[in-house]
């Protein structure tokens, strides 16, 4: 059995590892894969970082090093979460059993159906305006949404880019009304090495530097939920130590809500990982 069952392997859940570790505690680290960092074309706005390395490869750091402090990081996905008194996390590479949870598995972003989407991830669409705007100042971008979260990207991006406009994607607009908006359905994406246009089904065509994906978040507490987890608005409900309302269960990263950066997950890891090292030391 586990002293720190940790449910995701983006930054959160890594920081997490890497201080149940540290504190020579069994700790065990499982999810698919790096999660939104993955997508960022570099990173360059990280504490201490000054080589501007690609998501990927700042991921792969990260798993690196709590492996060497001792942590266990297994790729696999999540079919199911029990609570008999300690965790039990099935998964498709088996199911591990943890005296604590945390659950850090991000907030999966909504991925259109939009043919070459993924191939242009990282060179010219993103999921994130607050992370990546800067590498577009001065250039065209478009959101693709159309409500809140997509005013709110498109709110960002109109002080760093040349134009910004919101493509709803067939959808009707929901209080964007300071933006041109194109309502037509999106085709395709096309380019060379990076995002040079969207394409719609209408036959027409708009060149772009950027794209930015705001069509908000889903199935981020469903696992938490069926667990007994709190949550409001999609995010995991916790305190400021990364608490939950179930005994010796915890959360930290996008799952939680904020600013959903890499520092903050980084930062809320920690602090859940500390709360689940307590908690584990007061029950021995």
């Amino acid at each position: 059995m586990y002293d720190i069952l940790i449910i995701g392997t983006g930054p959160a859940g890594l920081s997490a590892a890497i201080y149940g570790a540290r504190a020579n505690l069994r700790v065990l680290a499982v999810g698919k894969d790096g999660g939104a960092l993955q997508k960022a074309e570099k990173i360059d706005n990280y504490f201490g970082v000054t080589d501007s390395p690609g998501g990927t490869e700042l991921w792969q750091r990260g798993v690196e090093q709590a492996q060497a402090l001792g942590a266990e990081v297994k790729t696999a996905e999540i079919t199911g979460v029990e609570y008999t008194g300690g965790y039990t996390v099935h998964t498709t590479a088996g199911s591990f059993e943890g005296k604590t949870l945390v659950f850090a598995m991000g907030n999966a972003r909504k991925k259109p159906d939009i043919r070459d989407i993924e191939k242009y991830e990282g060179r010219g669409v993103s999921y994130c305006a607050v992370c990546d705007a800067f590498f577009f100042r001065g250039k065209n971008v478009a959101v693709l949404g159309n409500g809140n979260y997509a005013l709110h990207e498109a709110e960002f991006l109109k002080n760093v880019a040349a134009s910004v406009t919101v493509l709803t994607n067939g959808k009707p607009s929901e209080g964007i009304e300071d933006f041109e908006v194109i309502g037509d359905r999106i085709s395709h994406l096309s380019g060379e090495d990076s995002l040079g246009a969207v394409h719609f089904e209408s036959g027409s065509s708009l060149e772009l530097d950027g794209l930015f994906v705001a069509e908000g978040f889903a199935g981020a507490s469903e696992l938490a939920n069926k667990l007994g987890v709190m949550s409001s608005g999609g995010f995991i409900t916790v305190d400021d130590n990364g608490v939950t309302n179930l005994p010796g269960c915890f959360a930290a990263g996008d799952c939680i809500g904020g600013t959903l950066q890499v520092a903050s997950a980084v930062s809320e890891g920690a602090k859940a990982a500390l709360s689940a090292i307590k908690y584990v030391r007061t029950k021995k």
